[in-house]
């Protein structure tokens, strides 16, 4: 199973896809959008919606996973993030990808086995989950990798409750 993982940001939204190759975790790819500070937030979501539509055709996930919002006391962060994640959850649909969703808490739950961890530890534990030579940067793009290794956990633990059911 093929996973695309997007980690939603209006300034840089990280996207890493993973698959599943005789019971191992494997990087296919992984990189972010970034977007100038100056440009108008409008030009900023479509730059992202059009970088994940083209990312989703040009490496064809069999599934989207993408991180859910966290907790924000600034409201007009979280109005900009909803936004970003909306865009990002559009270009999923639209390429008729089946979609998931995880808080952060499960992400890193799931990946380093500590649902606090900071994100110099998950991007050490995707390094090693998948065998990279470097750290994947920005810390977006790790964290992406983290919700795409998120699902494939998840999916094979729901495979095996339904299949013991």
């Amino acid at each position: 199973m093929r996973v695309m993982g997007i980690d939603p940001g209006s300034n840089c939204t990280g996207f890493g896809i993973v698959e599943e190759q005789a019971g191992r975790l494997v990087n296919i790819h992984y990189g972010s959008i970034q977007s100038r500070s100056g440009q108008p937030f409008a030009e900023r979501l479509k730059a992202i919606y059009s970088g994940l539509t083209q990312a989703i055709r040009d490496y064809s996930p069999d599934a989207v996973a993408v991180e859910d919002m966290f907790f924000a006391t600034n409201v007009k962060s979280a109005l900009k993030l909803g936004q970003t994640r909306g865009v990002t959850l559009l270009a999923a649909v639209n390429e008729n990808k089946p979609l998931a969703e995880y808080s952060p808490l499960e992400v890193k739950q799931s990946v380093v086995g500590y649902g606090r961890a900071d994100k110099i530890q998950v991007q050490d534990m995707v390094t090693v989950l998948l065998g990279l030579k470097e750290k994947p940067r920005p810390f977006d793009a790790a964290d992406a990798l983290a919700v795409a290794i998120c699902h494939l956990h998840t999916a094979k633990s729901r495979n095996r409750l339904r299949q013991k059911a």
